[in-house]
């Protein structure tokens, strides 16, 4: 069990770093993920995530206080509606598709505007 858990916290890790790159992957949930698998398996692994020095401070941010920095939530919107936008505009091609895409896009917005926001960036 100790290695099954290690190896999921190693591919949550990795998908959540992908997701830094793609905004429809949620990094930090990913993050949260790993580092509850490391929790369980591995110390070393555990410390390594929370410590590392740009993986961790969000981790223990959520952790500590269950909110995400102003920063991360305004970056995150902005990509959302970037992305979302151009999905919307370029590729989807029924209105259907776009209503669809549209609802997810908002829900996604609120859901962030909804989270409490710290001063930590």
């Amino acid at each position: 069990m100790r290695y099954l858990l290690i190896a999921l916290g190693a591919a949550f890790t990795v998908i959540g770093l992908v997701g830094i790159f793609l905004p429809l992957l949620p990094t930090t949930p990913l993050l949260l993920l790993a580092a509850a698998c490391f929790a369980r398996a591995s110390t070393t692994f555990y410390n390594a995530l929370l410590n590392h020095r740009v993986l961790g401070p969000p981790i223990r941010q959520w952790r500590e206080t269950r909110s995400i920095s102003s920063r991360a939530k305004a970056s995150a919107i902005f990509m959302i509606g970037v992305t979302f936008g151009v999905s919307i505009v370029g590729f989807v091609p029924t209105i259907a598709g776009k209503v669809v895409v549209a609802l997810v896009g908002l829900a996604l917005i609120i859901y962030l505007v909804r989270l409490p926001g710290g001063s930590k960036t």
